[in-house]
């Protein structure tokens, strides 16, 4: 099939490399343009435009699409279809008439659980027991278009939102290339169910930092569901530190320690219900580290209480 491609982040980057070596011809990928990066600020292509670049395939960074000269140069394209990963603008519809067989999402949740911004982050903070990746006609609704194919996997209890994110775009990669014969031939998609919408908001900063009120099971998935970015944090020592890997397990008997309250000199700190184990952590301007790391700079005795 003749392709646009449209998506920016490094989610992205596996899709359109499977289009590629599947035969597909990219009429042009589109993504967000370069953005300022490093200690120098210069600008940066995202990893969709350096991975199109590296195919030789033609890039596209428009700022907006809503313009007549911007959907005329898309349309001019002539592609069949359009495939769109996280591409970060909105597509008006003029854009999404464009192709005669439609522009296709592939979206990493089950819709309609996890419409929005954050759907990885939102099944594993939530405790979902699975999620997967849908191939959805798109439609000028946030995420309400109809379904076409989809392909489950289980949130493992150690699952990051990383490792999450890289299963699902290998899913994604593979789900879009055995869908494109579907959509060639015109199969239609299924109208989302109205019962079960969630929308994964967008993760708001005062979301990460951790309360220790909360029980450990809670905690553990927020740690999870945040990790590494933009990493749930605490304070230690006076120190803002990330938390990227924790544990879950039970306080010890009789415990009548404070949330926040170290329960020995091994970062083991009472939460609301039970106790959380930090494992991983992250200081600021440092690589991620071994708790047992971080404990030969700070002296973290059993009864510090942790901000």
């Amino acid at each position: 099939m003749r392709l646009v491609f449209m998506g920016t982040p490094e989610f992205s980057v596996p899709i359109l490399r499977a289009l590629h070596a599947a035969g597909h011809e990219i009429a042009a990928v589109y993504c967000q343009p370069p953005r300022p990066a490093g200690r120098g600020k210069k600008p940066r292509p995202s990893p969709v435009q350096a991975a199109a670049e590296a195919l030789g395939i033609e890039v596209r960074h428009p700022v907006s699409l809503k313009d007549p000269e911007s959907q005329q140069a898309f349309a001019a394209l002539q592609a069949e279809a359009a495939v769109v990963v996280a591409y970060g603008l909105i597509l008006p519809r003029a854009v999404l008439d464009a192709p005669p067989l439609g522009c296709w999402n592939l979206h990493a949740s089950l819709l309609p659980r996890w419409r929005g911004a954050a759907p990885i982050q939102r099944a594993i903070m939530a405790g979902d027991a699975e999620t997967g990746v849908g191939v959805m006609r798109m439609e000028p609704g946030l995420d309400t278009g109809p379904v076409l194919a989809e392909a489950r996997t289980p949130i493992a209890p150690d699952d990051t939102a990383q490792a999450l994110h890289d299963r699902l775009s290998r899913i994604a990669a593979d789900l879009i290339v055995e869908t494109l014969p579907a959509i060639a031939a015109g199969r239609p998609p299924t109208p989302q169910p109205e019962d079960g919408v969630l929308y994964a908001a967008k993760i708001d900063k005062a979301e990460a930092r951790i309360d220790w009120t909360q029980p450990a099971e809670a905690l553990d998935r927020l740690v999870r569901g945040l990790s590494p970015f933009p990493g749930a944090w605490c304070e230690i020592g006076g120190e803002r530190v990330k938390v990227l890997l924790a544990r879950p397990e039970p306080a010890p008997e009789p415990e009548t320690a404070a949330p926040g309250e170290t329960l020995d000199d091994a970062l083991l700190v009472a939460c609301g219900e039970g106790a959380l184990r930090l494992l991983q952590v992250q200081r600021p301007g440092r690589g991620p580290m071994e708790a047992r790391e971080l404990l030969r700079g700070f002296q973290v005795a059993r009864g510090e209480r942790l901000g």
